[in-house]
C-alpha cells in the first residue's frame, strides 16, 4: 500500500508530502577531545557528547491537477521555522517562543531523531496563466531537537521542565550561576540539578547540557 511521507508536529499538525522524496542524507557526528601525549604518534581522545543529527531531504509539491495555488501546502511549511504561541513552554514575558518541533514518519522508516526545521528554501518552478504558482521544489533540512533516548525526570506535582531550554554549562561556570541567569536567583540551581540528573553539581563537566525547568507557579515572583 502506497504510503505518503509525512511530517508530524509538536502542535499536533500533519503535512503529508503528495510526492515521497527519491532519498534522505542522514548526519550524525560526535565531539572527542584531544589531549596532548608527547612521544606518542598520535593524542588520546575523550570523548565529550554527540552533535545534534540532520536530515536533509528535497521534495516536489504539485498543484497543477488542482489548479489551486501551490502556496496553501508550502505556507505550512513557512510555519515551521516561525514561532507558534499555541507550544509548551512559551511565555511572551520571558521570550521564550520558538517554532514546534517536527518527526518524519514514513511507513516503517521513522527519522532517527525529533528535529526542528534549520533550513527551508522553496522554489517556485511553475505557474498559472494568472501567476498563481503551481508547482514549488522545496529543499528541507531537520537538525535534532533533543536526545529521545535520555529525557529528564520529571516530578509533575513540582514543576513541568521545559522542552526547548536547554543549557550546556560552559567552562568555568557553575549550578548557580546559570541558575542566576535563567531564573535571576542562584539559590534555584537545584531545580536544574533535578531535571538534568546530577546527583553532584561540583562535578558537572563543561560541555553537559542541563535541562532548565519552569519554575513553578507558585514560586514565581512578580
Amino acid at each position: 500500500m502506497f504510503q505518503h511521507a509525512t511530517l508530524h508536529t509538536e502542535t499536533h499538525q500533519e503535512i503529508p508530502f503528495e510526492f515521497n522524496p527519491a532519498e534522505l542524507t542522514i548526519t550524525k557526528g560526535a565531539t572527542w577531545q584531544a589531549s596532548t601525549a608527547r612521544g606518542t604518534n598520535a593524542p588520546t581522545l575523550r570523548f565529550e557528547g554527540g552533535q545534534s543529527g540532520t536530515l536533509s531531504m528535497s521534495i516536489t509539491i504539485d498543484a497543477t491537477a488542482s489548479g489551486t495555488s501551490v502556496t496553501d501546502e508550502t505556507d505550512k511549511l513557512l510555519g515551521l521555522v516561525r514561532i507558534d504561541r499555541s507550544v509548551r513552554g512559551d511565555d511572551r514575558q520571558r521570550q521564550s517562543g520558538r517554532p514546534p518541533w517536527v518527526e518524519l514518519h514514513w511507513g516503517r522508516l521513522h527519522a532517527p531523531f525529533r528535529a526542528v526545521v534549520e533550513r527551508l528554501q522553496i522554489r517556485y518552478t511553475y505557474f498559472s496563466a494568472t501567476g498563481v504558482p503551481l508547482r514549488a521544489k522545496v529543499d528541507l533540512t531537520l537538525k535534532q531537537y533533543d536526545d529521545e533516548t535520555v529525557r529528564p525526570r520529571q516530578n509533575p506535582t513540582s514543576y513541568t521542565p521545559s522542552p526547548h531550554t536547554v543549557h550546556h554549562l560552559l567552562p568555568g561556570e557553575s549550578l548557580d550561576r546559570v541558575a542566576a541567569r535563567y531564573y535571576g536567583d542562584p539559590t534555584r540551581w537545584r531545580l536544574i540539578a533535578t531535571a538534568s540528573g546530577v546527583d553532584d553539581p561540583l562535578a558537572v563537566a563543561a560541555g553537559t547540557p542541563l535541562v532548565i525547568p519552569e519554575v513553578p507557579v507558585s514560586h514565581r515572583v512578580g
